[in-house]
Order: C-alpha cells, then sequence, then structure tokens
C-alpha cells in the first residue's frame, strides 16, 4: 500500500485500484464459455466470475483518489507514445507451481507490452507505490485452489490449456479499474482508458 498506515477517514476515501487490458467482448465469450464447460470436471476452487478476468498489468491497492488522478496524469503523457500490444491467448498454468497449485491460470504472449508496463513500473514506484519484485508475464487469473487439486485434476487442466487457440487481437488502451469487495465477489469499474500508440484519456 502506499504511504503509511491511513487514517479511519483516510481508509474510507481510499479506492481500490488496478491498471489492466481488456479482452474483446468476442474473445471473452468464447474463454468464458470454455471454462463453464471445464469447471464440472475439475475439483472443487474459487473461480474468478466472468468480469473479473482481465490481463492485470499493475494492482495498486487501495489509493487515495487524488494520487491515482496523479499517476493518470503522468501515464497519459507518456503512453500515448507507447505501442500498441498484440495479445496472443493460450496455454494454462499455476501459481506458485504445478506441485503446489494455489492459483489457476490461462496465458499467452503479449507483444509490445513490456513498454507498456516499464512505463507503468517506473510511474507508480516514482509517486510511492511499491515495485513488483518478479518481471511481469501476461496471464488471465482463472481459478483459486481452496485446496490443492490432486496431480489428475492439475494435468487435465493443463491439458485443456494446452488446446486453446485464440485469433490474436490488439489492445490499444490501458484501463484503470476500481474494486469493490462484496459478499458475492469484487464488482470492478473502469474509472480511465489510457489511450496507446497517439491515443488520450477519457472518463468513463
Amino acid at each position: 500500500m502506499r504511504g503509511g498506515e491511513p487514517t479511519p477517514g483516510e481508509q474510507a476515501e481510499r479506492i481500490r485500484a488496478f491498471l489492466a487490458f481488456e479482452m474483446p467482448r468476442q474473445v471473452h465469450e468464447v474463454l468464458t464459455g470454455e471454462l463453464r464447460e471445464l469447471r464440472p470436471a475439475l475439483p472443487r476452487a474459487r473461480w474468478v466470475r466472468p468480469e473479473g478476468i482481465h490481463l492485470t498489468v499493475k494492482f495498486l491497492g487501495e489509493s487515495p483518489p487524488d494520487d491515482l488522478e496523479e499517476l493518470v496524469a503522468e501515464l497519459v503523457g507518456r503512453l500515448d507514445a507507447a505501442p500498441t500490444v498484440r495479445v496472443s491467448l493460450g496455454g494454462s498454468g499455476f501459481f506458485p507451481s504445478p506441485r503446489r497449485p494455489r492459483v489457476a491460470w490461462v496465458g499467452g504472449r503479449a507483444e509490445g507490452a513490456e513498454r507498456v508496463v516499464a512505463v507503468v513500473e517506473e510511474a507508480a514506484s516514482g509517486r510511492g507505490w511499491e515495485a513488483e519484485r518478479r518481471s511481469w508475464s501476461p496471464h488471465l487469473t482463472v481459478a483459486r485452489l481452496r485446496d490443492p487439486w490432486p496431480p489428475s485434476a492439475v494435468e487435465q487442466f493443463l491439458d485443456w490449456g494446452g488446446k486453446l487457440a485464440f485469433e490474436p487481437f490488439v489492445c490499444s488502451e490501458l484501463v484503470l479499474f476500481s474494486s469493490r469487495l462484496q459478499p458475492g465477489g469484487a464488482v470492478y469499474t473502469p474509472l480511465r482508458r489510457l489511450q496507446l500508440a497517439g491515443g488520450g484519456q477519457r472518463d468513463d
């Protein structure tokens, strides 16, 4: 979390936020359909709701609105020269590893994302957000495992991911989302859309 411990009043004003790429609707619908068919064949897990599946670039945590506005203003001035990102989804895996599966994900490649990620990291760390310890890799978190799956289920998920094939798509904007935790799961709301490759910024 940025800065020191907030007071109760400051905490109430903070926004739980993150920056992410969105998938085209058609790709999103196909992926969620594939997951819907797969779920009954696997052990119990906490599956991410369809609207919560994004290519997260950086989780910003509970942040003051003014700090987010300042970060956005800096990113607008730097991302409009960054290239668009070409994404090819495919493959699957687990964090921290298939031998210790806790988070299930769908992977892929994101050509051009390195520049965007570097700009975001430099701007965010320069304004007090904690720098990422690991290098960024494109992945969509699809499930969090309450209990580790047996090897047969892990292998089934990996085989399923290996057969995924999507047409590449282009991301021309980075989206700042808010995340409100609700009893039924997090509710995500786009707050700003930061255009890449000569674009601008608009509110939602």
